[in-house]
């Protein structure tokens, strides 16, 4: 019984990483995180897009990993259409790269694995 228990736990568990999803930004936290002094990767995207999904556990996950050492954001489009207007998106999920002074410095559209982020990153400074 704690054997089925303990299963029944770790399934429960990796149920919830497998849905894991970053609130969508604020205005606000992405101006605080551009001007941090850190770099910055933001998704653009939608909760109802099927690339978008797949990257929600992948963009929590980097979140956690490199959460003093880099800004990882979300930003939902469908909610916030102003912020796809004010990043010129044209396509979801795109990905844009923000140097430690705030300024763009990489931009990819579509489903971007985690190690590719985490070499990004590492291109611009962070281990």
């Amino acid at each position: 019984m704690k054997r089925c228990i303990a299963v029944l736990s770790c399934i429960l568990m990796l149920a919830g990483v497998a849905r894991a999803e970053l609130p969508s930004a604020t205005d606000a936290i992405v101006k605080q995180a551009l001007s941090s002094g850190k770099p910055t990767v933001i998704d653009l995207g939608a909760r109802s897009c099927i690339p978008c999904k797949k990257m929600a556990p992948i963009l929590e996950s980097l979140s956690g990993e490199y959460r003093s050492k880099a800004s990882v954001l979300f930003i939902d489009v469908h909610e916030n259409q102003a912020a796809a207007e004010k990043f010129r998106v044209q396509l979801i999920p795109t990905q844009i790269f923000f140097d430690a002074k705030g300024k763009e410095v990489k931009r990819h559209i579509g489903f971007m694995e985690k190690a590719e982020i985490t070499r990004e990153l590492k291109a611009l400074g962070i281990k």
